[in-house]
């Protein structure tokens, strides 16, 4: 039933959908049994995943997997199960007068829209499968997963353990590279969602628009830190060495650019080396460091740097190596690497890192920093460290972006009781919690008539009075 074909996927979606025709109603007490079923399943094989992930990244810590994907998965999971109650409950809303006073009523009420399709990463492989997951789940819909076929590992153990605990007419996975992927996209789902780069992404809402799916992208971008005059500069540099670690800089609200008061350049170049060593006394063979997920994408972070460095930037390196390039065919772990002021015309200013490198860019007017992220693709993430409430403020009132984290990195990321998605380029639509479960619902208008239509009474019915539009007229004002 968890075929790879496309005539398979599309043979399996179809069932699905009829058995949402035959039950569209699903009661909060058995969207919380499904969602009870996931939870078991990833508590049961947890340690299952991390080996799995291990073995797909060539040696990511256990550790941090459980703590990142299963940890964050059942979070989200957890999270909708014991909040949904109240979410499925209709909403009464306003009717026009004058049918208001004659006892119409009206309502929003949340229907299921049907059979969501997933398409998760691989940066975090259980965690972008789940997390949507949790809100489609609660919303009542059925779904198919595709986890990422560069964590094929992982995207196995996926497909073999949901066919052994999940009804698949509930939950089914599909696995498969990218012609199985664009086959998947190309499907008439209710509702999709992928979490990617920006570029897929298009090719996602492409194939998605041929059968007019709606669809939630949670993409990327070169996500900016503004670094205040006003801050504590060490802790600041702390922090965000250990935000650009996470996952070996392979997080999609990771930072790509910081902008530091020039006075302050120096020192914080230094600060962040010295802060991301403490961290990481070493890098190769360190299992607290996440390595690249394979040689092709360690090889293009690499690329990056070097052409900032030939084209005759200043870089900095957390620990000394002969050549960042001999580390891609090793174990894939790079130092971080500080680019200093590249100008625009280079690819790292240009493409989402992805990886242990980041720009450093001295301003000396913060207008001069939000004229150059407006200059940009609107990102997923803003960052902001500092203590001048006034020039936060204008900050926020002068960009846009996915979402802010304020004197930290990718903590806005981790809340369930707030949307999060990107803007434009970055993403659109959103997931986590309630907003999540609007996203994945059908918000249909519920009129009640009253007994008595008072149209004839009004004049309003055919064949029209001569004074018809004369009485409309009157009504056309400006209060």
């Amino acid at each position: 039933m968890n075929s790879n074909n496309s005539d398979s996927m599309a043979s399996l979606l179809e069932r699905q959908k009829l058995a949402h025709t035959q039950q569209m109603t699903v009661s909060a007490a058995e969207r919380r049994e499904r969602i009870q079923k996931v939870i078991n399943l990833v508590v049961e094989h947890h340690q299952d995943f991390a080996e799995a992930i291990e073995a797909d990244f060539g040696g990511r810590s256990q550790g941090f997997s459980i703590m990142n994907d299963v940890l964050g998965s059942l979070a989200s999971l957890k999270y909708t199960r014991d909040n949904l109650a109240p979410w499925l409950i209709s909403e009464n809303r306003a009717v026009f007068s004058p049918y208001d006073q004659l006892g119409s009523t009206a309502r929003v009420e949340y229907q299921p829209k049907g059979s969501v399709g997933i398409i998760g990463t691989w940066n975090a492989p259980l965690y972008t499968l789940l997390a949507p997951l949790a809100c489609v789940l609660g919303a009542g819909n059925r779904a198919m997963l595709k986890p990422s076929e560069l964590t094929p590992k992982t995207a196995e153990l996926v497909q073999a353990l949901f066919k052994q605990h999940i009804d698949p007419l509930i939950v089914s996975v599909v696995t498969g590279g990218v012609s199985i992927g664009a086959a998947f996209s190309a499907l008439p789902f209710d509702h999709m969602v992928f979490t990617g780069s920006t570029n897929v992404g298009k090719k996602i809402m492409s194939a998605a628009a041929e059968n007019l799916v709606p669809v939630t992208l949670e993409l990327g971008g070169k996500s900016p830190v503004v670094v205040s005059e006003h801050c504590d500069l060490a802790e600041t540099c702390k922090r965000l060495a250990l935000a650009k670690s996470n996952n070996g800089g392979q997080v999609c609200v990771s930072p790509d650019i910081i902008y530091f008061p020039r006075d302050k350049l120096a020192q914080a170049t230094a600060l962040l080396l010295e802060n991301f060593r403490s961290f990481f006394p070493s890098i190769s063979n360190n299992t607290d460091f996440v390595p690249i997920v394979n040689r092709q994408h360690c090889q293009r972070v690499v690329d990056l740097v070097e052409q900032a460095r030939t084209a005759g930037c200043e870089v900095h390196s957390s620990h000394e190596v002969v050549s960042l390039s001999a580390l891609v065919s090793t174990d894939k772990r790079l130092p971080l690497q500080l680019v200093i002021s590249p100008s625009k015309a280079e690819k790292i200013m240009q493409e989402e890192i992805f990886g242990p490198a980041i720009v450093l860019l001295p301003y000396d007017d913060i207008n001069e920093v939000i004229t150059d992220i407006n200059s940009r693709a609107k990102p997923l993430a803003l960052y902001y460290f500092g203590e001048d409430q006034a020039e936060l403020e204008h900050l926020l009132a002068n960009t846009s972006s996915g979402g802010v984290s304020v004197n930290d990195c990718l903590m806005h990321a981790a809340i369930h009781d707030a949307p999060f998605g990107g803007i434009g380029a970055s993403g659109m639509g959103h997931y986590h919690g309630r907003e999540g479960f609007l996203a994945f619902s059908h918000q249909r208008t519920v009129f009640v008539a009253p007994e008595h239509d008072p149209r004839g009474e009004w004049g309003l019915l055919p064949p029209h009075h001569d004074q018809f539009k004369a009485m409309m007229s009157a009504q056309v004002n400006a209060d």
